[in-house]
């Protein structure tokens, strides 16, 4: 068992080599740290399964990129349009099987898991390596997932340990719940484990918590910014008081590295900097106390209307006045908010 460090230059082709020769290595991700080997390898898959203790049956997803995906999985345009919403991220997709990985990747009903992370040396990795490859927790089979080599390595008898050829060290990850893994066989979409982030249909969003209104923000922010966006960058954020629109922007905020963000309600606007991102500044408004025409004249937002500028607008639905000059002048993304029930917040994402 050998451990290099992710940053080390030849990490990608010694990981590489490790797989094709069969190997069973562990290797950080987006959310925890996994278990790769080849998905076409019976040898490896088996190998695999013999270290996690995992139940004869129960199916293994599997890292692709897009052509690999519609290799690997029917898809209808239906489903197609859901994936390009929300891959690469945080969830597993479970569609029918081509029956072109190991068998005992797949569940009794030929289906198959597919991930395409937000993580690049996963990403690269599948690039260089040119095959699926098995996308499963690092962790005995009903033991918690690993945020660290130490964690994992404490936790494994000598046995086990043996029978890993392949160590990936990105020291401690982020403590980012497993992938949410959504089924996609059926018409209705069906979540079977809830990760970080929970939706319900394409851009509609179950929240449960502060902090998963927060992940959902970033999430939705991070895919818009790595699209060519010229104009600037508007979020229209409606709801009633109290659901959230405040955590929302904090969200945004600390995704975009800034450490506190202070609800505006009493000053209607604050401007922060940002480094470090291809947003230059984050104008944070709140509308909630804005009445007349001359307020908004006042506010002088047209001079933010610039390339670069990230505008979060709470209480959008008083954005009247000067829509058009929004319009004209950047990207608007809607965002409504709404109670579904005492504990749980739908956030609907329109452009």
């Amino acid at each position: 068992m050998k451990i290099i460090k992710l940053d080390d230059k030849n990490v990608i082709e010694k990981t590489v080599e490790i797989l094709q020769q069969g190997g069973l290595v562990v290797f950080p991700s987006d959310t925890v740290y996994g278990l790769l080997v080849d998905a076409y390898n019976e040898k490896a898959v088996k190998k695999l399964i013999a270290f996690k203790n995992r139940p004869p049956g129960k199916p293994i997803s599997v890292f692709v990129d897009w052509d690999f995906l519609y290799e690997l999985v029917l898809v209808s345009e239906k489903q197609k349009e859901l994936l390009e919403n929300i891959l690469p991220g945080p969830f597993t997709v479970v569609l029918r099987s081509k029956g072109k990985v190991c068998p005992l990747l797949e569940s009794e009903k030929k289906t198959l898991g597919v991930r395409i992370p937000d993580y690049q040396p996963v990403n690269s990795l599948v690039k260089k390596f040119k095959r699926p490859i098995t996308a499963t927790s690092a962790n005995l089979s009903g033991k918690s997932p690993h945020y660290s080599i130490e964690s994992l390595l404490k936790q494994l008898p000598e046995s086990k340990k043996k029978l890993i050829d392949f160590i990936v060290d990105a020291r401690k990850l982020k403590r980012n719940k497993p992938s949410t893994v959504v089924d996609l066989v059926e018409e209705n979409i069906k979540i079977l484990r809830q990760g970080d982030i929970l939706f319900t249909q394409v851009n509609t969003y179950i929240s449960r918590s502060e902090k998963e209104t927060k992940k959902i923000a970033q999430f939705i922010l991070n895919k818009l910014l790595k699209k060519d966006v010229k104009k600037t960058l508007i979020f229209i954020i409606e709801g009633d008081l109290g659901v959230g629109k405040t955590v929302f922007v904090k969200g945004m905020g600390e995704f975009l590295g800034i450490k506190e963000i202070v609800s505006p309600t009493f000053v209607v606007m604050y401007e922060y900097e940002v480094e470090k991102s291809k947003v230059d500044k984050l104008i944070h408004l709140d509308l909630y106390n804005v009445e007349e025409k001359e307020e908004f004249e006042y506010l002088r937002i047209g001079d933010y209307l610039v390339p670069g500028n990230l505008l979060a607008i709470e209480w959008g639905e008083k954005v009247g006045e000067i829509f058009d000059l929004l319009k004209e002048k950047g990207e608007i993304v809607y965002v409504k908010m709404s109670y579904e029930n005492e504990k749980e917040r739908v956030i609907e994402v329109k452009k």
